[in-house]
């Protein structure tokens, strides 16, 4: 099993989200907490608050991009092979609808193939208490061999 997701196992929702934001500390600044992750599926809630507020009073679009990342970056790390490695390389984000309550951050790659290097799109979609889709993202992820 991937030691990434041996981690999240082990560790939990709350303290895995922790140790990934205390590794990436500009995460921190959304207040994620994941909700599943395994190959192919990573979820993520951010709770609505002031401190991810645009000047209309709701959640700002780079805040949704942050979530975005992170929701894709993992789910790359626990789907590629473990001789393999990820970086992303591009976005692309489409803002829906104004984010005006907690959110929902969903990737998923089950229908992608890991085992091939080069770019790869990971599909991000964000929807708020409602299920309406707030925001979507394609993550392109560079996937090569690690030296």
């Amino acid at each position: 099993m991937n030691q990434t997701l041996e981690m999240y196992k082990a560790a939990g929702n709350e303290d895995f989200t922790k140790m990934v934001t205390e590794f990436a500390p500009y995460f921190q600044t959304i207040d994620p907490v994941f909700v599943d992750l395994r190959p192919g599926y990573a979820e993520l809630a951010v709770v609505n608050q002031k401190k991810i507020h645009n000047h209309l009073g709701t959640v700002h679009a780079i805040a949704m991009c942050n979530a975005a990342e992170l929701v894709a970056g993992m789910m790359t790390e626990v789907s590629i092979p473990a001789d393999l490695r990820w970086i992303p390389v591009g976005m692309t984000v489409k803002y829906l609808a104004k984010a005006k309550t907690d959110l929902t951050v969903v990737a998923r790659g089950e229908h992608l193939d890991w085992t091939k290097k080069g770019n790869t799109d990971v599909p991000v979609v964000i929807t708020d208490t409602g299920g309406k889709e707030v925001f979507t993202a394609v993550i392109t992820m560079n996937i090569s061999s690690k030296k």
